[in-house]
């Protein structure tokens, strides 16, 4: 009697497991879909968007009549002070955050409720902020770092117009770090002043003595990484992928191209007019001002849209010294695609940290003349290497 009843407790013991273990993969696959997600509205038929996710995927949602929907602001953050807006108030170009509804049963996701920013409106703030990474901001390499003291180093500009700067960090400075696998500001985390190492890619926002050599720092962002120039060995577009020779390494490195690096190609005269700028020639005096009239008339001592941090580094803005002019006249070279790379040209490259396997952050091609310079020329680059933190941000 005592074995049938312990075979039955068994049994209901066994039972329940297999309930749990039933009910555990159930959560665990309905986990799996996302309830929310930000992304660019690309189209609107009727009352369905189309949205792409900041994961690249593509997503339609319905939208109905009962959606709360709402516009932010770039930077505001309060929902409770945002404008209600209607389904006709969206454009396509728009920044959108859509929560859908859990309970929907049709094959077309439903959204609860949709959070949007006009794409005008984060063309302004990032031209906003980018004025102000110019007036108030630099970036460039991490020559040493006194965590105790709250003092760092930075190594701006390139070649014979390299300097340093002396930046403070105070209790209330806004410290982040980019993550080692992600370009994205919108990735980067908190993280100490002691994270911070030399080499270590810098920007800074804040208040600058007279001659821009002393910065008090308000906000920092920081990161660790690698700079490649090599030899273009293959290219796959359809993989997004294309592996380059290092030319200190000597080894073949993967260099993964997602839509969020930036790619440009150097002109032949503007390369070579960059090179004997680096290495102090003498057309170095006037170069800066002479490339930027080539590309488009505008004067190289402005800023040229996309450019954030490392504008006026070193606190130089209209002379033609600057070391920013140079990171500028990069910034108006034009932008190429993968598949327009061809093996066995030049290219130097920010990337992520790795030794075999990166993802690029910013990739020039047209360099030949550069790699005449190799030191000066990485220098530049690295000055290069970050977008505007606070300008990305405010299309988060």
């Amino acid at each position: 009697m005592k074995s049938k009843n312990w075979n039955q407790f068994a049994v209901t013991i066994a039972r329940l497991f297999l309930l749990v273990a039933i009910a555990a993969a159930w959560i665990g696959v309905n986990a799996q879909a996302p309830t929310r997600f930000v992304g660019t509205l690309t189209a609107i038929n009727g009352s369905t968007i189309t949205v792409k996710t900041d994961a690249g995927d593509s997503k339609q949602v319905e939208v109905p009549a009962t959606a709360v929907m709402k516009r932010l602001a770039p930077g505001q953050k309060d929902l409770s002070a945002a404008e209600t807006i209607h389904l006709t108030d969206l454009a396509t170009g728009d920044r959108v955050l859509v929560k859908l509804d859990p309970d929907a049963t049709g094959a077309t996701p439903r959204a609860l409720q949709v959070v949007a920013m006009k794409q005008t409106d984060i063309a302004q703030r990032q031209q906003q902020e980018r004025e102000e990474w110019q007036r108030n901001g630099a970036g460039g390499l991490v020559k040493s770092v006194d965590a105790a003291a709250g003092v760092v180093i930075v190594t701006t500009g390139a070649g014979p117009t390299a300097k340093t700067v002396t930046v403070h960090i105070t209790k209330t400075t806004v410290l982040k770090r980019y993550s080692a696998t992600s370009i994205r500001f919108a990735d980067a985390q908190p993280a100490p002043l002691d994270a911070v190492h030399a080499g270590d890619q810098f920007q800074v926002l804040g208040q600058k003595n007279a001659d821009g050599s002393e910065i008090t720092a308000t906000d920092v962002v920081s990161g660790s990484f690698r700079n490649i120039s090599g030899i273009v060995v293959s290219v796959d577009a359809t993989a997004s992928t294309l592996t380059v020779k290092d030319l200190v390494t000597k080894k073949n490195v993967m260099v993964h191209v997602t839509p969020d690096a930036e790619m440009r190609r150097l002109p032949e005269m503007m390369a070579k007019m960059i090179a004997a700028r680096l290495k102090g020639g003498a057309s170095a005096a006037g170069g800066a001002t002479t490339m930027g009239r080539a590309q488009g008339g505008e004067p190289a001592t402005s800023a040229p849209a996309g450019y954030g941090p490392g504008a006026g580094q070193g606190g130089g803005q209209g002379r033609r010294g600057a070391g920013g002019n140079l990171a500028q006249v990069l910034d108006r070279a034009p932008t190429v695609k993968l598949g327009d790379l061809q093996k066995g040209e030049a290219v130097m490259l920010v990337s992520t940290e790795g030794a075999t396997d990166v993802t690029a952050i910013k990739l020039l091609a047209g360099v030949e003349p550069l790699l005449e310079s190799p030191d000066a020329s990485r220098d530049l680059l690295a000055n290069w290497s970050m977008g505007s933190g606070g300008a990305e941000a405010a299309a988060q």
